[in-house]
């Protein structure tokens, strides 16, 4: 690190002196510089700060930021470096194991075991381990802890060895908390201060994380977004990421949000205003006097779902909201006192009088215009006001049941009221079927919409006191009536932190959420990603029994397809309040607004308005009851875990003693048979087509998280290494075994090829030799047909719609996909996140010219691709042929997604890993 600028100053907080480079010193020459949105400045420090004489930063960078033009496309490449690697368990098992393997390979390659050590501050949280096995009783938490100890325990083995043998790691137990949560209420800085070049030094708090949610932390002023396993395992062993320097939409807030209206309904707005406006690839920054009033916890729900409406961050700037709440949860002062002086000498301290800065675009919201709502049934952008839910319900239902109309008679009832044209009409918009089960020994009808799953879930909101609250104040009220969930209903309570359930217990709302069924199940994400276990068996076949489309309600971020259970067609996220809500009425067929959630002791309907809780009376309640000292107690032992968790062994050693035995850690196959030299990018010919895909196909879709099916080659694998259908686990905990996701790539229930026409599931059609029509395809699993072209020798393509890779920021969609034989994926555009993923993997990332797509080619997937001209990676564009089974061909010109120097380097190599060992081995052998 130099100073080329001379721009270094200092800084005393509570007697210690703290060195810093000055953006007011460097806008004496660069006056742009106090119009930068606050983003772009913290992006302007962090490339001052390691300036290196151009071999990652140079001169040219910092001047391109500081003279940023704000309505300049995206094209200049930057380096930047975060401050800190956070990770949850999911996407930081195969990140530790991917490390682990490193260490092997370094050592092949002539170099020591002990380089492979993250660089800076990397934080693992046990939280995407718990499933709600147990519910609805008071012993669910303990019940579900032990499961999780059992299921898990050699994927905790592995990180017992990892946080010994790695410097610079260290693991938030299990049942402590959901990472974002954990990192908002403790692990952020803001600012950091650590020795640099020998001086203490302060600079902004900055992150990675392997979660798409990382975002979360930019509602306190830190600059931090998702990236996948690869990009984050780089940025631990030093290497900074590059990026292009990005563009910033100002998001002005004004007014107040109304009596009634949650932060849950702000941010549904917030996504489904952002999606419209287009911002993948960009920055968000909020500004504007309705921040005055926003408390820090609504910020942190706008900045958690960043992902959903598509920005690389969605951050709000330091002021005096962000103090009060570090000191709310209890940091120590001098460090409160470090961020607020550092954010004022910075020029990064906002309030009333800070000038407006300059954006590429702006938006802009009045609070008070926002309105009651959920989103669904499929995208959190499908934003739905809640008075009219019961019609999109209705619209919903129509297009999913649209091809049961030939089902059995006598499945189908109708209501019998109406004249003939009136019947008619609901004939072909909403067909009332119903299963008859028996639970506890009584008989219930499940119907199209019966709610089967409600979860107050997701660091999106159990982050946040005044839904929490509310939620039980709902629960309370409703109690009062004699009202609770219906016996269908799966209902669980999981928050982010245990500070929840303190204020939760100190309010007494704990017992009233718990009257109405909401118990307390985990301390993880659950729900939101798909761990929310199994239904009752007798709901489950109810379901199956007519094709019902069974819904589910949570507080959650995500909704995709096939994510939260495989028996739920329709998922729908809402506040906690209205989580509850749905849940004693037992169905999202209904219009809550107008129509009784159910009768009271008496008899008497009982409507929404009736139990839902002032702004007073939740108010009153988090200021008696949630202090400082809360957060000390929760956090003072947050590393040392349970007696569970420390009676744990594992391995004291430098090199990880990989087990054959073991079905949850497997080394890797990345690193066989690598030598010095890379490969290069060469051309493909004799492609074959994997999977032919439409638009909005999710990491979900390419790598599920959730229940592997015994009939699946996931689960046929598991099966014949002895592995119980009961004990499969999930997807997402079997990270650490490329066997169980190579096979799981491609394999979620909902995706459809469409080389397969409407077929679920993922299959694809195998074809032997160069000419095969798609009729004369075999039909078997994606893996199985990937294996077949491996021993044929044929590289392989996936092709794919508009926003490719959209979701959760999944190293496994990236990985999965060059294990199968994957050379280059084509589609119509890509998530930022998955196109960096596959980067890293060495997979050649391509699209479509602009309107174009595989339709406008007649592509149905037997075609023989060839991919030329790619020069090493240096075109910009390349040429696809396409040859079909009757000889004739076609040619067309696609885009090479290489956006940096560094990304082309990084593909040469086989992805960033392999050039990382490369550049290690080197210097041992230099």
């Amino acid at each position: 690190m130099s100073d080329i600028f001379n721009v270094k100053d200092s800084l005393t907080v509570a007697g210690k002196d703290h060195a810093y480079y000055s953006l007011p010193k460097l806008a004496e020459k660069y006056p742009n510089i106090n119009r930068l949105p606050y983003s772009m400045k913290v992006v302007l420090e962090n490339l001052l700060r390691n300036e290196d004489g151009g071999q990652s930063v140079g001169e040219n960078h910092i001047e391109a930021v500081a003279n940023w033009d704000a309505g300049a496309e995206a094209s200049k490449e930057i380096a930047f470096m975060p401050a800190r690697v956070v990770l949850q368990d999911f996407t930081g098992v195969p990140s530790v194991v991917d490390l682990a393997a490193m260490r092997d390979a370094v050592v092949k390659l002539g170099g020591k075991a002990d380089q492979i050590n993250p660089f800076i501050p990397s934080e693992l949280v046990v939280d995407h381990s718990v499933q709600v096995d147990v519910y609805g009783r008071e012993d669910s938490l303990d019940l579900n802890e032990k499961i999780e100890f059992k299921r898990n325990n050699e994927r905790y083995e592995f990180l017992h060895w990892g946080k010994n043998a790695f410097e610079n790691f260290v693991v938030v137990p299990p049942a402590t908390g959901i990472v974002h949560q954990v990192n908002l209420e403790y692990l952020a800085r803001v600012v950091m201060a650590s020795e640099q070049n020998g001086e203490l030094t302060a600079y902004p708090d900055t992150v990675f994380g392997t979660d798409s949610h990382t975002t979360m932390i930019n509602g306190i002023g830190v600059l931090g977004w998702g990236v996948g396993g690869i990009e984050a395992e780089a940025a631990m062993l030093g290497q900074p990421s590059s990026m292009l320097i990005p563009q910033v939409v100002g998001f002005e807030m004004t007014g107040k949000l109304q009596e009634g209206v949650t932060a849950t309904d702000l941010v549904l707005r917030v996504v489904e205003m952002l999606r419209a406006h287009g911002v993948v690839g960009k920055f968000v920054e909020f500004y504007g006097e309705g921040l005055h009033s926003m408390p820090l916890a609504d910020r942190a729900t706008i900045a958690n779902m960043a992902p959903e409406y598509g920005a690389t961050c969605g951050i709000f700037p330091i002021d005096q909201m962000a103090i009060d709440y570090l000191r709310l949860s209890g940091r120590d002062e001098a460090q409160i006192e470090l961020v607020e002086q550092y954010a004022k000498a910075q020029g990064l301290w906002h309030d009333a009088d800070t000038p407006a800065a300059t954006y590429s675009s702006n938006l802009h919201l009045d609070l008070s215009t926002v309105q009651p709502a959920l989103a669904g049934p499929n995208l959190p952008q499908q934003r739905i006001n809640l008075a009219d839910m019961h019609q999109k319900f209705g619209e919903t239902l129509h297009t999913m049941t649209k091809d049961r109309a030939s089902e059995k008679e006598g499945k189908v009832r109708f209501d019998e009221e109406g004249g003939e044209q009136e019947q008619a009409e609901r004939l072909s918009a909403k067909p009332k079927v119903f299963s008859s089960i028996d639970i506890d020994n009584k008989t219930h009808q499940l119907h199209d919409g019966s709610l089967v799953i409600a979860a107050i879930t997701s660091c999106t909101n159990t982050s946040n006191p005044a839904v929490m609250i509310g939620a039980g104040l709902v629960a309370k009220k409703a109690a009062a009536k004699g009202l609770k969930a219906k016996p269908w209903v799966k209902t669980s309570l999981a928050p982010g932190s245990k500070v929840v359930t303190d204020y939760l217990e100190k309010t007494k709302l704990m017992d009233e959420l718990e009257k109405t069924g909401f118990y307390l199940v985990g301390y993880g994400c659950t729900t939101c990603i798909g761990n929310s276990g199994p239904l009752l068996e007798a709901v489950e076949k109810g379901i199956e029994e007519n094709n019902l489309v069974a819904a589910a309600v949570l507080s959650g971020n995500r909704n995709f397809e096939g994510r939260i259970h495989s028996h739920v067609k329709a998922s729908y996220l809402a506040s906690p309040p209205l989580v509850v809500a749905y849940a004693l009425a037992g169905t999202v067929d209904i219009d809550l607004t107008t129509q009784p959630l159910g009768q009271d002791q008496e008899g008497n309907d009982v409507f929404l308005k009736d139990i839902w809780p002032t702004s007073a009376e939740i108010n009153e309640l988090i200021a008696n009851n949630i202090d400082a000292e809360m957060f000390r107690k929760n956090y003072g032992e947050v590393f040392n875990g349970s007696e569970a968790w420390n009676a744990i062994s594992s391995a004291d050693s430098q090199l990880y003693p990989w087990s054959d035995e073991s079905t949850y850690i497997k080394n890797p196959p990345f690193f066989e048979d690598m030598t010095m030299e890379p490969e290069g990018i060469k051309d493909i010919t004799g492609a074959r087509i994997l999977g032919l895909f439409g638009n909005s196909i999710t990491t979900d879709h390419i790598s599920p998280a959730g229940n592997i099916d015994p009939n699946s080659p996931a689960g046929k694998y598991l099966q014949q290494r002895g592995v119980l259908q009961a004990d499969f686990n999930s997807y997402g905990s079997r990270r650490g075994n490329d066997a169980v996701m190579t096979r799981g790539t491609f394999a979620n229930i909902r995706i459809k090829n469409k080389m397969m026409g409407g077929k679920e599931g993922g299959y694809t059609y195998y074809f032997s030799g160069d000419k095969a029509t798609l009729e004369q395809g075999e039909e078997m699993a994606i893996y199985d047909a990937a294996m077949k072209y491996k021993e044929d020798k044929r590289p392989l393509v996936v092709l794919g719609g508009e926003e490719y890779g959209s979701g959760s920021s999944r190293d496994w969609a990236a990985k999965g996909t060059i294990l199968l034989g994957v050379k280059a994926v084509l589609t119509s555009s890509f998530e930022r996140i998955h196109r960096s993923n596959l980067v890293g993997m060495g997979v050649l990332p391509l699209t479509f010219k602009k309107g174009e797509n595989a339709d406008t080619y007649n592509l149905d997937g037997s075609e023989v691709l060839s991919i030329t001209g790619l020069e090493n990676g240096e075109s910009r564009t390349a040429t696809v042929t396409a040859t079909r089974a009757d000889g004739s061909s076609e040619s067309f010109e696609v885009n090479v997604m290489l956006q940096t120097p560094k990304e082309r380097e990084y593909v040469r190599h086989g992805g960033v890993l392999h050039y990382v060992l490369r550049q290690l081995a080197a210097e041992n052998q230099a």
